[in-house]
């Protein structure tokens, strides 16, 4: 199979509400999330990734239900573990959700969700949404417990958190690439092995080396290539990048 790759577009609705906050379904607010989509779609984008966030900083929920009724696209709402975000994921439908950590305060998600801590409550929201035929992926730090934890909530995916590769530098690089990799060998007994944050198109080659990955979730790099050559463009060269990947052993 592959490598899939999941476009992520909630820097398309960080634009807009730079200056539409108040009006992000007026005529005049732009970019369109939904033309967004299209663009990466033709790119060759697998699927598309969007996250509400409890604060709506970028994306809003009418983005969601519009993109979820105009796209026949897979789509992957990354959501905080929350009664509010069960709740429209329960409405929206998506094809995929991938569970992930809030803080107000962050520019964006700091680090993977602590399943351990909130065991009870991960996985009660898990059966929930797999009740409505919805497939159900934790991000998650490449932490063998965190990754043992989440094959016992009876999730369907992990989604290995690269942010600390991406933001390593001398030595420290291959020692995140290395835990990147014990995480991957071992969740991919039991668990579907996605990978996202921080990915760009230097050190796409470094997670090519990660074995069992199924799919990789983008967006900022892609949506700052976009500034210079088009969106379509941006996920073309990045699918290129991808394409010589072997799942490996």
């Amino acid at each position: 199979m592959p490598l899939l790759l999941g476009v992520n577009i909630d820097h398309i609705a960080t634009l807009r509400q730079a200056r539409y906050a108040n009006a992000p379904t007026s005529p005049n607010a732009e970019p369109c999330t939904v033309l967004a989509g299209q663009d990466a779609l033709a790119g060759g984008a697998d699927s598309l990734t969007i996250h509400v966030r409890g604060d709506r900083r970028h994306m809003q929920d009418a983005d969601a239900y519009r993109i979820r009724a105009e796209m026949k696209v897979p789509l992957n709402l990354e959501m905080g573990v929350t009664e509010e975000m069960v709740g429209l994921a329960l409405k929206l439908k998506p094809e995929f959700v991938c569970l992930v950590p809030e803080n107000r305060m962050e520019i964006t998600t700091e680090g993977g969700l602590n399943v351990l801590a909130s065991f009870d409550k991960t996985r009660m929201v898990i059966a929930r949404l797999q009740d409505a035929g919805i497939r159900v992926s934790v991000f998650i730090d490449p932490d063998l417990k965190q990754v043992e934890a989440a094959g016992e909530a009876c999730a369907d995916m992990i989604e290995l958190h690269t942010g600390a590769f991406s933001n390593a530098a001398g030595d420290q690089v291959q020692v995140e690439l290395d835990r990147l990799t014990v995480a991957a060998k071992e969740g991919h007994f039991s668990l579907q092995v996605n990978a996202g944050h921080g990915i760009n198109y230097t050190n796409i080659a470094q997670i090519l080396t990660i074995p069992h990955l199924a799919e990789l979730n983008i967006g900022h790099s892609i949506i700052a290539r976009a500034t210079r050559i088009g969106l379509t463009a941006a996920v073309r060269e990045m699918k290129d990048r991808m394409a010589a990947y072997t799942a490996g052993a």
